[in-house]
């Protein structure tokens, strides 16, 4: 795909609600959209970047021996204590 035709939504002005820089970084360059109070949404760029480190990561365990896992987003607490 073209760079012209991405969905780069970028802004000028810093975000009231972002105090912290690289979070104002995130919103100002269209890597993410915030849809309410701690929810975002990874724009294409964003999502983009997440599978570059994440395919990085992998060639790395893959190296290594190691092997990947997915668990679930809702876990039992005991599990971290």
């Amino acid at each position: 795909m073209r760079y012209s035709q991405m969905l780069l939504p970028t802004t000028r002005e810093t975000p009231s609600e972002a105090e912290v820089v690289s979070h104002q970084l995130l919103l100002r360059g269209g890597f993410i959209r915030k849809l309410s109070a701690g929810v975002y949404t990874y724009l294409p760029l964003g999502l983009a970047v997440i599978q570059k480190v994440a395919q990085i990561v992998r060639e790395e365990m893959n190296r290594a021996g190691a092997q990947e896992l997915l668990m679930p987003m809702v876990q039992p607490a005991d599990l971290w204590r």
